[in-house]
């Protein structure tokens, strides 16, 4: 009788282990066609089958590009029932032929590849609107600035200018409010205009913007804002990219003889595989060999992961600072490349770029 018993168990337990789920897609290529760019959104419903013997979970459905999107059936998926997965694209400011695709990943044993799902078309490019033919290719609203985005390099002893365009593409009379709200380092210098701009007037501004004011090293991301009573988007923002460069073109030959010095032992920041969650560290340094103090005026990573410790900002003739770097995996994975940026008054080398390249196993 035990072993009969035995028996049946062994017979059940087997039975279970053979057990799984399978997926079967109604299609993996949903063929759009010709769709109009101003159209809004479409989206394609890929129907699958749970055609195993045990509860299917989709584990991961994740798009190959920010202009797709999905959603799908989130429970189990008992043997013989249905789901589905959405693939919702985006053809605003997409114009042409398109073919992306939607990785799919499932709790099916011996399946190490994912699923590929595809949507394909062509978008049909819309008519330019009134504000593109007059050259007003961004913002909101029925007043419009042409550049709001200004980028430039100036000498930390300069200032710089810069004329924006700006138009009401109202139609029936109303005047339009222009007022600034700018930070200290950035003024207005002259309009083309007094206080309001009329019914489709074209018009400028021209902002002055001062580095010495702005006492500041480096790219750096600014902003002013123009003030309007547009009825969608009444202010409108102005974004300035600058870089900000230590100018020495004033000094005497005697002056840069004996100015500061820069140099780094190593200008990269290797470290072989390592596993999620965990550091990598590293410790570069920073020797003065020049005969003034040097001054680190600003050190920037291009990455949140990357962190940094100096032991002093200041270097005085012949001595060193060690600069600790470490690398947090955290949830990352994959090829890792980033940069520290160090900028000092040193004339040899004022901006110097630390290289950090590393790979990260899940």
């Amino acid at each position: 009788m035990k072993k009969l018993v035995l028996s049946f168990m062994m017979i059940a337990a087997v039975c279970l282990a053979m057990a799984q789920p399978k997926i079967e897609f109604e299609k993996k290529t949903h063929e759009f066609g010709d769709i109009r760019e101003e159209g809004g959104k479409v989206t394609a419903r890929f129907t699958f089958k749970n055609v195993g013997d045990s509860a299917l979970i989709l584990t991961k459905v994740k798009p190959g590009c920010g202009c797709t999107a999905a959603n799908y059936t989130k429970e189990a998926i008992a043997p013989g029932q249905t789901g589905y997965i959405d693939a919702t694209y985006d053809p605003w400011g997409r114009p042409g032929q398109f073919n992306k695709n939607i990785k799919v990943e499932t709790n099916e044993r011996g399946v190490s590849t994912p699923y590929l799902l595809f949507i394909k078309g062509n978008v049909i490019k819309r008519p330019p609107t009134k504000y593109e033919l007059a050259g007003y290719k961004v913002g909101k609203g029925d007043v419009r600035i042409k550049e709001p985005n200004l980028r430039f390099t100036v000498s930390n002893t300069d200032v710089h200018y810069d004329t924006l365009m700006l138009k009401s593409f109202y139609e029936n009379g109303e005047k339009i409010e222009i007022n600034m709200e700018l930070p200290a380092y950035i003024t207005e210098v002259k309009r083309s205009f007094k206080q309001t701009i009329n019914a489709g007037e074209e018009g400028y501004i021209v902002l002055k913007y001062d580095a010495a004011a702005r006492n500041a090293w480096g790219n750096m991301k600014d902003r002013a804002v123009i003030m309007t009573n547009d009825t969608i988007e009444p202010r409108k923002y102005i974004y300035y990219y600058v870089n900000i460069k230590e100018d020495f073109s004033h000094l005497t030959e005697k002056e840069l003889a004996n100015a500061p010095k820069i140099n780094f032992n190593k200008l990269t920041f290797k470290f072989d595989t390592i596993a999620q969650n965990t550091n990598a560290n590293d410790v570069i340094t920073i020797t003065n060999t020049g005969k003034n103090t040097l001054e680190i005026r600003k050190i920037e990573s291009s990455l949140p992961a990357l962190t940094y410790k100096i032991s002093t900002m200041n270097i005085e003739p012949g001595k060193t600072a060690t600069l600790e770097l470490t690398f947090k995996a955290q949830a990352r994975r994959g090829k890792q490349n980033c940069t520290l940026e160090i900028i000092s008054n040193a004339p040899n080398n004022p901006d110097q770029i630390i290289n950090v390249q590393g790979f990260i196993r899940q």
